[in-house]
């Protein structure tokens, strides 16, 4: 298989590594951490006029078309530079959904909204008995009039703290755990019938946890269909972090490799000790085996469902895996120092540790990908 980039996708990873470095020191990413949204608006308004923000949708929509490829460039580059600004939730996951259930009218209101970043969105489809099963919903929507009106309670919604418009999971028929009868709509959260519970998370994000008693809200697609079109957005979902990942990944084995050729111990720099050698080794080796299944999930998202999901689990365990041995390893040779807010590597660290509890563990996709069914080629 061939992973030469070609020219456009040279470009975009360009621009999105010279926007990181220019504007994602660490200093100044704390400082931004601090900033009533959580984010840099500034940086936000510069994304949209570099045209990331158009990347993943289709060129009717007014994007580009970029596919997984694209998205894996990005993303890496988000997690060299730990970037705050909500990509995930309002592009990929809320902008996805709007582009795969929208009518022609609500897309054309909502995506060149997005597309500009004057708008931002927010996925809420986890809810807090659910674990990590995105079918389990036991919110309700009740038709009335023209509209519904949902009930129910959403956990650990993405950015849910600062967005314009929520994209909320509901029921319309059904039992919890199936896949008919869910529904998607979106929600005003500015509205009485919306009560949000905000708070950071440990990696320096924000999130919600929100609670609908009445509120109204906006059906995308057909009544109950939902059910695929939230799949496969989780499950680009999924390949962003993934490729997130990899970036913070990158750079914990880079600051951790300087670390022990600078530190001195007995009049010698610790990275001359044999037993540190071989654990930089073996994060490097995870560091690799991260990267092939972080491509290997990009190149899958058009695939077939069944074949998508299950490759897309496989990748995000061994993934989340990944991240928690290189984080842990990075900070045990920094020793400790390297569990301060001051030290860089700690964030990183704990930004990987997220990643794999967003959109679900390495546990949850291991028992995916064994129920998954394998699928086999035709000769």
């Amino acid at each position: 298989m061939d992973f030469t980039l070609n020219d456009e996708q040279r470009m975009l990873e360009d621009t999105a590594t010279r926007l990181v470095r220019e504007r994602y020191g660490f200093e100044r990413r704390q400082r931004n951490a601090k900033e009533p949204k959580g984010y840099s608006a500034e940086t936000w308004a510069l994304m949209a006029e570099l045209g990331l923000l158009s990347v993943p949708f289709p060129e009717e929509d007014g994007g580009i078309g970029g596919g997984g490829t694209e998205l894996m460039l990005l993303h890496q580059t988000f997690g060299r530079g730990l970037t705050l600004e909500p990509y995930l939730a309002t592009v990929v996951l809320g902008g996805g959904l709007v582009a795969r259930l929208g009518d022609a009218a609500q897309r054309e209101t909502i995506l060149p909204a997005v597309i500009s970043g004057e708008r931002t969105l927010a996925l809420a489809y986890a809810e807090p008995d659910a674990r990590y099963d995105a079918f389990r919903v036991e919110t309700r929507a009740e038709k009335d009039g023209g509209g519904y009106r949902l009930t129910g309670r959403k956990a650990v919604v993405l950015n849910g703290d600062s967005a314009d418009r929520l994209l909320v999971t509901a029921r319309t028929s059904g039992a919890a755990g199936e896949r008919d009868g869910l529904s998607v709509f979106l929600v005003d959260p500015a509205q009485p019938g919306v009560k949000r519970r905000d708070y950071p998370t440990i990696d320096g994000l924000r999130a919600s946890d929100i609670t609908l008693n009445g509120a109204v809200g906006e059906r995308l697609g057909a009544e109950g269909g939902a059910a695929d079109a939230l799949e496969a957005v989780l499950a680009t979902g999924s390949v962003a972090l993934c490729a997130e990942a990899v970036g913070a990944m990158e750079v914990a084995c880079d600051l951790t490799l300087d670390y022990l050729k600078t530190r001195q111990q007995f009049g010698a720099p610790i990275g001359r000790f044999q037993v540190l050698q071989h654990r930089m080794v073996d994060m490097r080796i995870a560091l690799e085996q991260a990267r092939s299944m972080a491509i290997f999930a990009a190149c899958s998202l058009d695939q077939p469902a069944p074949e998508r999901e299950r490759r897309v689990a496989a990748a995000k365990s061994l993934i989340g895996r990944a991240g928690r041995l290189i984080s842990e390893q990075a900070i045990q040779l920094h020793g400790g120092m390297g569990m301060t807010d001051e030290a860089a590597v700690s964030h990183y660290a704990k930004r990987l540790v997220m990643i794999d509890h967003w959109l679900g563990d390495g546990d949850h996709h291991l028992d995916r990908f064994i129920a998954l069914p394998e699928t086999v080629e035709a000769a």
